[in-house]
C-alpha cells in the first residue's frame, strides 16, 4: 500500500501533482527510483538531484598546503547542527584534513588507523572516540578527497562549512581558479567533460529521453532525432566544462578557461550530507544567488 508521506516526499522532491505521484508510485510498487524515472519519461518531471537528499548534520573542510602542492576535502558527520558550531569540533574536521594531506592514507578505514598528528600517542579512531564522549554526539569522518600535483590548486568553502570544493587547474591564476570552484559549487557538476560521463549513465538518460518524445506521440525514428538534439542539455548541466559560466551566462566554462590559457584537471564536490535521505535548504541555488550579486 502507498502511504500519503512517500507521495509527499515524490511531490517535494519532483514537483510533480499529487495524483501523478501517487499514481507512479502504485505502478512501481513504491520503488520511488523508477517512479521518478516514469514521472521524467511522461514530462512531468525533472531529474531529482541526489544532492538534494541532505541529512547527515556536521561539516565539509578544505585544506591546502603550504607548498600549494597538496589539497584535501573532507566531510565528518553529527547528529545534529548545533555541534557545527562547537569550536572543538570545528577544530577535530580541520585536523583531520591536515592529517590526509601530511599522511596520505587509502581510504577512511587507513586514516582511522593512522596516529594522530595532533595527539601523537592516539590514533584518529581514539581522538574521535573521545570527541565523541567529551561533545556528546554520535560522529563519523564520511569521505574525503586529496590531490597531490605541482599545479594550481584552489579550494573554496561556502555557508560555514554546508559546501566545500577543491580545484586542480594547469596555468591560470588563483583568481580564475577561485571562479570555478565557486562555478562548481552553485552549479553542480557531476563530471569534467563529455568523455567523463559513463557510458551507463549517458545510456540511461538516452533511454528516458526517447521515452518522453514517444509519450509526446513522436515517431520512434523522429524520437531518435529529437534525443540527439536534447542529449546536448544534459551535457551542459552535468559536465563542469559545458555549463554556461555563473559570472557571464554568455560563455561556457571550458571556453573561458581556455582562453585564459587554462586547463581545468579535475575537481571535488562535497556537500554536507549529500546523498543522505532528508530535504534541506538548497545551498548550490544559495551560492549561485551570492555570485550574482
Amino acid at each position: 500500500m502507498i502511504t500519503a508521506s512517500q507521495v509527499k516526499e515524490l511531490r517535494e522532491k519532483t514537483g510533480a501533482g499529487m495524483m501523478d505521484c501517487k499514481k507512479v508510485l502504485t505502478e512501481t510498487n513504491g520503488d520511488e527510483e523508477r517512479a521518478i524515472e516514469l514521472l521524467r519519461e511522461r514530462g512531468i518531471a525533472k531529474a531529482a538531484k541526489k544532492s538534494d537528499r541532505i541529512a547527515a548534520e556536521g561539516l565539509v573542510e578544505a585544506y591546502i598546503s603550504e607548498d600549494g602542492k597538496v589539497g584535501v576535502v573532507v566531510e565528518v558527520n553529527a547528529e545534529t547542527d548545533f555541534v557545527a558550531k562547537n569550536e572543538e569540533f570545528r577544530n577535530f574536521v580541520a585536523d583531520i584534513a591536515k592529517q590526509v594531506a601530511q599522511e596520505n592514507p587509502a581510504d577512511v578505514e587507513a586514516l582511522l588507523n593512522q596516529k594522530s598528528i595532533v595527539e601523537t600517542d592516539k590514533t584518529v579512531k581514539d581522538v574521535l572516540t573521545n570527541k565523541i564522549a567529551t561533545i556528546g554526539e554520535n560522529m563519523s569522518i564520511r569521505r574525503f578527497v586529496r590531490y597531490e600535483t605541482n599545479n594550481l590548486l584552489e579550494s573554496y568553502i561556502h555557508g560555514d562549512g554546508k559546501i566545500a570544493v577543491l580545484v586542480e587547474m594547469e596555468n591560470g591564476t588563483h583568481e580564475l581558479a577561485k571562479d570555478i570552484c565557486m562555478q562548481i559549487a552553485a552549479a553542480r557538476p557531476e563530471y569534467l567533460d563529455r568523455e567523463s560521463v559513463p557510458e551507463e549513465r549517458l545510456a540511461k538518460e538516452m533511454e528516458i529521453l526517447k521515452a518522453q518524445a514517444m509519450n509526446e506521440g513522436k515517431p520512434e525514428a523522429i524520437a531518435e532525432k529529437i534525443v540527439q538534439g536534447r542529449v546536448g542539455k544534459f551535457y551542459s548541466e552535468i559536465c563542469l566544462v559545458e555549463q554556461e559560466f555563473v559570472k557571464d551566462p554568455d560563455i561556457k566554462v571550458g571556453k573561458l578557461v581556455a582562453d585564459k590559457g587554462a586547463k581545468i584537471v579535475r575537481f571535488a564536490r562535497f556537500e554536507k550530507g549529500e546523498g543522505i535521505e532528508k530535504r534541506e535548504e538548497n545551498f548550490a541555488e544559495e551560492v549561485a544567488k551570492q555570485i550574482k550579486g
